[in-house]
């Protein structure tokens, strides 16, 4: 019974700082905070180095879990058709460089994934989760203008579908 409230305990806790934290989210239509971190190849990769492009910014919590596993796969497959929008994709979690580089190997990443260890860019963007004894970014996705201007933000996502729902708003913003 004492694992089953600790358990439940946890999980309220995790719910309410989802929720709690999704509330600072920046807003479509606000400039998207700048940052600068260290992809899977130890190189620092930042906002301003995407000019002139869209950005798919999205949060995850933990490499080779099978959710944030699903998601990536999704992105991989349909990276092609980000480039041919001239969108770069450019995943964010609290894993190290060496954690993206071991997970983009096994899985066959090619795109950027991005280190935020401190956890200062997850709780800029209002993404991160709170699981108790550990805080890892929250499954949520920017997705941003040439011009740095954040157009559509997705909280806690379904990673199976997710990126054919990012692509579709693309298209549609990219005709405007």
């Amino acid at each position: 019974m004492k694992k089953l409230s600790l358990l439940t305990a946890l999980l309220f806790c995790a719910l309410f700082s989802l929720n709690a934290l999704a509330a600072d989210m920046p807003k479509a239509g606000t400039a998207a905070p700048a940052f600068s971190l260290q992809n899977q190849h130890g190189k620092a990769i930042s906002f301003a180095d995407f000019k002139d492009k869209w950005i798919v910014l999205y949060f995850y919590p933990k490499d080779f879990t099978s959710g944030c596993s699903l998601q990536a796969h999704n992105f991989q497959e349909d990276e092609a058709k980000y480039t041919a929008k001239n969108a770069v994709i450019l995943g964010v979690s609290t894993d190290s460089p060496e954690s993206h580089k071991e997970f983009c190997a096994k899985e066959g990443l090619s795109f950027m994934l991005l280190a935020d260890t401190d956890k200062k860019v997850s709780e800029l963007y209002g993404s991160t989760l709170n699981l108790g004894l550990t805080v890892v970014s929250a499954r949520n996705t920017f997705l941003i203008d040439p011009k740095g201007i954040i157009r559509k933000t997705y909280d806690d996502v379904d990673p199976a579908r997710h990126s054919e729902e990012v692509l579709a708003d693309l298209a549609v913003l990219q005709a405007k």
